[in-house]
């Protein structure tokens, strides 16, 4: 991934903005909830792409969120997202700082970060600095720096009496709650080995990433280090389960990718093949796939001595053997959790309720995909700890982009 002294530049600036957002006056969380109590929680989103118009539209469907503000870094997307949900003028913020002066200058109770994954810790870090409740989607970083981040600013979303919740769809299925409860209390015994696995074509088929800035960051999702390439920005839905199942962080791993279909300016992989090594002597073998055509989908499945768990994404969920459990279809979990995660997050300012438990078992699903990267694009052996202890910072080139 890119390293430069004008991207370093670029980050700070970035920082600086953050900085002059947590100066603002910040309104006491007590206050915050009082008014939320009494009338719709004002909302501003940062991130006006497709997926900042997706969540935008289950936000507005909830009733109890009023979208207030937005923020992206091309005027062009802004000037839209705002008249579709009737933003204020003086309140759509431009340019690579857009969210701190969203922060300085709107009356926001909450803001929901849907920008590239590049930014969000910094732009959630800053969020919490200037006492709003945060909404964040997955993945919450690119690199090891980026989730130490967000596991501090969760902690001090906490301590401020702020809410901080991570948009992951399947933490928030009934189904995958109670199958994976039941592996944790041993309904399968001790856990053995496990598969999982995320197939799918290509994201974006045919078209290449610009060479200049500003069209990377248009298509940041061709872009590695804007993206963290596949198995950080797509591939989490499946390693957040098997990390979720194996409640542990990962000891190493060890595997390969790369390309055969993207070509061009394209940095992501098309494919990814790895095997975790677990406490206890548990080992799961993982793979991706973002080309070709055939049998696709997004499956974990975990033996234990006495039994096993299966999950599909958009499919079954059960459990198997001594203990059973019948489970049920998640047909529509991509847009169901969405919205699950979207009524907690309401319920959880209203009431108050901050100890954000979806932040710490992100940032370790987070940090799996870049234990994973990081073996696949070395081909050797990475150890948990030794990537820990590297805090490599994943850096993009942002000259000439405009603050």
């Amino acid at each position: 991934m890119p390293h430069s002294t004008t991207a370093t530049l670029a980050r700070r600036d970035l920082l600086k903005g953050a900085a002059a957002a947590a100066t603002f006056s910040i309104v006491a969380p007590s206050a915050v909830r009082g008014s939320a109590a009494n009338s719709k929680i004002a909302l501003g989103v940062i991130g006006c792409g497709g997926r900042g118009n997706w969540v935008s539209n289950l936000f507005k469907q909830h009733g109890g969120y009023q979208i207030t503000a937005c923020g992206d870094y091309f005027a062009d997307r802004v000037e839209s997202y705002g008249k579709k949900f009737g933003v204020p003028a003086a309140q759509r913020y431009t340019g690579l700082t857009n969210h701190a002066k969203l922060l300085a200058g709107a009356k926001v109770d909450a803001v929901a970060v849907e920008s590239p994954p590049y930014f969000h810790p910094v732009q959630a870090a800053a969020a919490v600095e200037a006492g709003k409740h945060v909404f964040v989607a997955k993945p919450v970083a690119v690199d090891v720096p980026g989730c130490l981040t967000i596991g501090e600013a969760g902690k001090k979303a906490s301590a401020k009496k702020l809410v901080f919740l991570v948009d992951f769809q399947t933490r928030a299925d009934k189904f995958y709650q109670e199958a994976i409860k039941r592996v944790h209390n041993g309904d399968i015994g001790r856990l053995i080995n496990g598969t999982a696995f995320y197939f799918c074509g290509p994201i974006m088929a045919g078209q290449n990433s610009p060479a200049d800035a500003e069209g990377k960051l248009r298509k940041w999702v061709l872009n590695k280090t804007l993206s963290g390439d596949i198995i950080t920005e797509q591939n989490i839905h499946c390693l957040d389960v098997l990390a979720w199942i194996a409640d542990a962080d990962p000891i190493s791993a060890v595997g390969t990718c790369g390309q055969r279909i993207r070509k061009g300016d394209q940095t992501t992989s098309d494919f990814f093949n790895l095997v975790f090594e677990f406490p206890r002597g548990l080992a799961a073998s993982f793979a991706s796939r973002q080309c070709g055509k055939g049998p696709g989908g997004i499956f974990c499945t975990m033996y234990g001595t006495s039994g096993a768990v299966e999950t599909q994404y958009g499919g079954t969920v059960k459990v198997y053997g001594n203990a059973p459990y019948p489970g049920g279809q998640t047909g529509s979990i991509f847009r169901d959790g969405c919205v699950n995660n979207i009524a907690t997050f309401h319920k959880s300012i209203t009431e108050g309720v901050t100890h954000n438990p979806t932040v710490a078992a992100s940032v370790r699903s987070n940090l799996t995909t870049i234990l994973g990267r990081d073996a696949a694009y070395t081909g050797r052996k990475v150890a948990w700890d030794d990537m820990m202890k590297a805090k490599t910072k994943v850096q993009a080139d942002l000259t000439g982009l405009k603050a």
